[in-house]
């Protein structure tokens, strides 16, 4: 009998959370699909394999619409849904809605997932920036959640498809204040956290928060 792989749903802290994921910094806003989960509408998008199983990040459905829009303007961000596309200004991320999801894609009630991420932990900010380091695409987003009186800031990545999955990450004292990581390559500053996206000569990562203590990760 085939194995059937289970996904596991992990909840972004809010709906600008989700729209910046799906839309800040890419080259195309990516799809978001609507569908039933838990008893909910939700939007969702899957952003990594881990060991098979799908990881998809969500947010529950607010409002219903075919387009999911974020805006970016002096620093401020905003995030509807609406029916149609109309200020060129935004970013729109088509959403699509799923009837029905097949067994793949259906979280199991009892699957305790034993894989897990491995930690390494960064000395700070600067080398975390680096991981980006010849992307010539937006890069990989970076996950910010909780953990006990501290803050993980970090990546997903593997590197190689057979072996063990990573979060790369730095610990912070706080919660971050702003949406973006702005680092620069050719000079000596170290990378800051930003809600600006135009001063010259700088690199942006964006920034997505969980709404709790990532569940996949071995913290032992």
């Amino acid at each position: 009998m085939e194995k059937i792989t289970s996904p596991k749903y992990i909840q972004v802290a809010s709906t600008l959370e989700f729209s910046r994921l799906v839309c800040a910094l890419e080259r195309a806003p990516r799809i978001s699909f609507m569908h039933e989960h838990d008893g909910r509408k939700i939007l969702s998008i899957q952003m990594d394999l881990l060991k098979e199983n799908p990881i998809i990040y969500y947010v529950p459905v607010e409002k219903m619409g075919h387009y999911l829009a974020y805006g970016f303007k002096s620093g401020k961000e905003d995030c509807t849904v609406v029916d149609s596309i109309s200020e060129p200004t935004k970013l729109y991320s088509p959403i699509v809605k799923i009837k029905s999801l097949p067994p793949s894609l259906r979280q199991q009630l009892q699957d305790e997932h034993k894989n897990r991420y491995e930690l390494i932990e960064l000395e700070d900010l600067a080398s975390l920036a680096k991981i980006s380091y010849g992307y010539e695409e937006a890069p990989f987003p970076l996950f910010a959640f909780p953990r006990d009186s501290k803050w993980l800031v970090g990546v997903f990545m593997n590197f190689n498809e057979d072996g063990p999955s990573y979060f790369c990450h730095v610990t912070l004292d706080s919660e971050p204040d702003q949406p973006f990581l702005k680092y620069a390559m050719n000079n000596g500053n170290a990378p800051v956290f930003s809600a600006n996206l135009n001063e010259h000569g700088y690199s942006y990562i964006k920034i997505i928060k969980l709404k709790e203590t990532h569940p996949l990760i071995n913290y032992d």
